[in-house]
């Protein structure tokens, strides 16, 4: 089985990719950052919500990016510089049209570009474009997203109250009164594909979820606690399962609100299903005849290509599957 990220006919995680150095040398200046906002040929991207403006021509989908001239005014991050010396900015401002997720909606856009209004400029977030973008415009969405979310989940002191001030390209929020410093921060998480010696692969659904919605399992790490410990409690403390030998496949940004998913398989060591029913509605082995015939009848739905969930489970089936969410 193979279980890298970045290799064989899967190709890359989809919310792993990127096209630009992040530049973190060039955030504490601020002379450059000032010229490299005066710079008509610098790329800015709006973020609101979540979303911004994405525009199909010619069968492709990407994002509207402007110049610092035509940007509104707002918070601005500095997300790098591409090979060619372009500098790209994101700006936190209303877009209209832009709908704020809500956590866990089900969100069903149109995955054929053609599909797309052309060249109409509409809002949309990462679950519904990160796989339609190429891997600069993804790399990009990622990283803006991320940090506007956390921007705006941190405009307060944590230790006095005051309001913050954004920094060094909006990579630090410092506080006036007692100077200090806040970074951005993300929480690992752990999502596994467990499989047994049988190599079924078990699948699970939250209580949240609709019938028939399944997906791998997934937690996040607790402090003082190892991936790979993660992995084997989650499971237990879920399904009740017992599992060994965690391999990594690799990982990607989830920026709902600011996840790092970091994606293993296991291997079970008993397979009587125990579901903890706060957190699992509904448990499963599946073969992979079984899950392909319970797909394609639509007894089973998967998650969308754009998760780590789904390159799990099609690395283990050993290639693509169609339909989703």
């Amino acid at each position: 089985m193979d279980i890298t990220a970045d290799e064989g006919p899967l190709g890359p995680l989809l919310l792993a990719r990127g096209a630009v150095d992040r530049s973190a040398a060039r955030r504490g200046d601020a002379g450059w950052i000032e010229r490299a906002w005066a710079d008509p040929a610098t790329r800015v991207l709006v973020v609101d919500g979540g979303q911004a403006l994405v525009r199909a021509e010619g069968g492709a989908v990407g994002l509207v990016l402007r110049s610092p001239g035509e940007a509104p005014e707002g918070e601005r991050y500095l997300l790098g510089v591409d090979a060619g010396g372009t500098a790209y900015f994101a700006v936190a401002a209303p877009i209209e049209g832009a709908v704020r997720e809500e956590p866990g909606a089900r969100i069903v856009p149109p995955r054929d570009p053609a599909a797309w209004p052309e060249g109409e400029a509409v809002p949309a977030g990462l679950r519904q474009v990160g796989a339609l973008l190429g891997d600069l415009d993804a790399g990009l969405l990622v990283y803006a997203v991320a940090l506007e979310s956390w921007h705006s989940t941190h405009e307060f002191c944590p230790r006095c109250g005051s309001r913050t001030e954004v920094r060094t390209g909006g990579h630090v929020r410092a506080c006036p009164q007692d100077g200090s410093q806040h970074f951005p921060r993300v929480d690992p998480a752990v999502i596994m594909l467990v499989h047994d010696e049988e190599d079924r692969c078990l699948l699970a659904r939250g209580p949240q979820w609709p019938e028939g919605r399944l997906s791998v399992l997934a937690g996040f790490v607790e402090p003082g606690e190892s991936l790979e410990g993660a992995v084997v409690r989650e499971v237990a403390e879920e399904v009740g399962v017992r599992v060994a030998a965690p391999r990594y496949l690799g990982s990607q940004p989830w920026p709902f609100p600011r996840s790092l998913m970091l994606g293993f398989f296991a291997r079970a060591l008993s397979t009587e299903l125990v579901p903890d029913r706060e957190e699992i509605a509904e448990a499963r082995w599946f073969g992979r005849a079984e899950l392909l015939a319970a797909m394609e009848s639509g007894e089973v739905r998967l998650p969308p290509p754009v998760s780590i969930a789904r390159r799990l489970i099609e690395t283990w089936y050993g290639g693509r599957l169609d339909g989703d969410w």
